[in-house]
């Protein structure tokens, strides 16, 4: 047997445990055929095979992203985008330079705001005003949990001093009561009404931008964790994921969560069988799914939104009667979990605060006593707070704990905007993803973009090491060294883990026969680096079934078939027995 490709001369990690080394991965029609010793690879290699020389490189399964917003995100990109903003006058003045070269577009549009470049997290209208005075300004945060908008804004949306927050969200408000310029949650709704739509078009252009990032960082496949919602400030992606289908760009396999709406009740879940249906009934599931539910159970942190067991306190240090919002009545959650889980679909949990982990993991233990053991797969993201008792359910309800490590360290928006107002104590509870493993809960990863960066390999580094790379001197770990994940674990739950996650662990997350050759290499080898240096680690390609759809520098390193057959010799009969890593099941 010969094959198309072989990648030889690097470590390899099979998708568990440590690398392994001295052997080289085999591809033919876009599958992984082999996996063996140096010693046997040039038995594999004919007139065409392409012999990828690795020259220490790591390679890997294809990263998998379990929880991203994609079209949401490539859409920013093309809007307003203030992801790269500095501090407060570095975002105005990005917004003004966006006004300034799109002096025809009705609104000003987009968002990447950072709350801790503001004083309480929330800037201000006037602000906007001063550089955008004429037309309506709407710009989500980066964590798209609070909504930025300008005088012009408010007043086309009939938005004052009388209007009552909502259920869900909150409005700033200044000491008059008028709207100060920020709408936390669901106030950000409030523009629904005049808010433009954003059209199919720039939806499908999002995409492809978004999938070019994505494939740039090793990412393969993801879960988009927002689609079929109704929302003019959140774009439905599910059109721009059919059309890529349809015109053959879509290159990731793709999951998608649809949006369970919070104001309805049980009579979702038929409509979202029948999306569900519908979608399988014209498009390979393995590139395209909706077989998900996403179910936002709490908000976040930083707003005071995210659901706690203990209350908030003020700046003083003292309690509040706030212990944020459950945004589903527990009885009510149970309910949907139970019923979603009965007709198949997987539950894909937003719940940041330890009160929102404990209703979502008392749903998943509701839908078991209901049904009985299912292959739904549900999953909890964020679990910025977990109580220990709560750490160890995981494994019991098979419910996996699904990181964004990326969030896992000391930085300002935690350390400004969140810290002060918990519960003495808190800091140590904080992405407890060391108490998670040892209660045995399954891993999955995911970076939650365009909230965070994509990047796999920034989010590993902060698994492993809980500190920024550009932390100061002297900086901690955030929550002590025992919530560190080791490299081989982060890995794993960033490939096979999310693989798991989106019951594509068949033939993905894997570096295995039979396997799609579904592929990233990673330079140097981060399993080289010392900890505090992981994040220098970078992509060189990444391939789908064989094919690369990210080449940095634009050429893959080929070596000559002299190289290969120098560093495959014959006559190592000790190097003859593949890694248990490469039969296991």
């Amino acid at each position: 047997m010969t094959v198309d490709i072989l990648f030889t001369g690097g470590p390899v990690f099979t998708g568990t445990g440590s690398p392994v080394h001295g052997h080289a991965v085999g591809v033919r029609d876009g599958r992984i055929v082999a996996l063996v010793p140096e010693s046997r690879a040039a038995s594999l290699v004919g007139a065409d095979t392409r012999v990828i020389d690795l020259a220490g490189a790591l390679l890997a399964p294809g990263f998998q992203d379990a929880h991203i917003h994609p079209v949401g995100g490539g859409v920013e990109l093309l809007q307003c985008d203030l992801t790269g903003a500095t501090d407060a006058a570095d975002a105005v003045a990005r917004v003004l330079a966006y006004a300034l070269e799109h002096p025809d577009e009705p609104w000003v549009l987009g968002g990447g705001w950072s709350m801790h470049d503001f004083p309480g997290g929330s800037p201000v209208r006037g602000l906007l005003d001063a550089v955008v005075p004429d037309r309506p300004v709407l710009l989500m945060s980066r964590d798209h949990h609070s909504t930025w908008a300008n005088s012009a804004a408010i007043r086309l949306a009939g938005i004052d001093a009388d209007t009552p927050d909502p259920s869900d969200g909150r409005i700033e408000r200044e000491h008059d009561g008028r709207p100060a310029g920020t709408f936390h949650e669901g106030a950000g709704d409030l523009f629904a009404g005049v808010r433009p739509e954003i059209d199919d078009d720039l939806k499908y252009r999002g995409l492809l931008r978004a999938q070019e990032l994505l494939l740039s960082l090793g990412v393969t496949g993801w879960q988009d964790a927002m689609v079929a919602v109704e929302s003019a400030a959140t774009p439905d992606p599910t059109a721009a994921y059919l059309r890529a289908v349809e015109e053959g760009t879509l290159r990731g396999h793709v999951v998608g969560a649809q949006w369970w709406e919070r104001s309805a009740g049980l009579e979702q879940v038929d409509a979202m069988l029948r999306r569900r249906d519908a979608v399988a009934a014209v498009v390979d599931p393995r590139r395209l799914s909706l077989g998900t539910a996403k179910i936002m159970v709490d908000g976040v942190a930083e707003n005071q939104t995210a659901a706690m067991l203990a209350p908030y306190r003020d700046a003083h240090g003292h309690a509040t009667g706030n212990r944020g919002l459950s945004f589903l009545d527990p009885d009510v959650l149970r309910q949907a979990v139970a019923a979603l889980d009965a007709a198949g679909m997987q539950v894909h949990f937003h719940a940041l605060g330890d009160r929102a982990v404990r209703e979502a993991l008392d749903a998943v233990e509701a839908a078991r006593a209901a049904n009985g053991p299912t292959d739904g797969r549900h999953h909890l993201a964020h679990l910025q707070i977990v109580a220990e008792s709560d750490a160890a359910r995981f494994a019991p309800l098979d419910a996996a704990a699904n990181l964004q490590a990326l969030w896992a360290a000391h930085e300002a928006q935690l350390d400004e905007l969140t810290l002060p107002f918990l519960e003495d104590g808190a800091e140590a509870r904080q992405y407890p993803f060391g108490d998670l493993v040892r209660g045995g809960a399954r891993l999955a990863a995911g970076s939650d973009w365009p909230v965070s960066s994509a990047d796999p390999l920034a989010a590993i580094h902060i698994a492993v090491t809980r500190i920024a790379p550009d932390a100061d001197a002297g900086t901690e770990p955030l929550g002590g060294v025992h919530q560190r994940l080791d490299l081989e674990t982060a890995f794993a739950a960033y490939t096979s883990g999310s693989a798991w996650v989106n019951h594509r662990d068949h033939d993905t997350g894997h570096v295995r026969e039979g396997y799609l050759a579904n592929l990233v290499v990673v330079e140097p080898n981060p399993f080289d680096l010392p900890a505090a240096a992981i994040h220098t680690a970078a992509v060189a390609s990444t391939w789908i079934e064989g094919e690369p759809v990210y080449v940095r520098g634009g050429e893959v390193r080929v070596a000559e078939t002299s190289d290969a057959e120098r560093r495959t010799p014959r006559d190592h009969p000790s190097e003859s027995a593949e890694p248990a890593a490469a039969t296991a099941s």
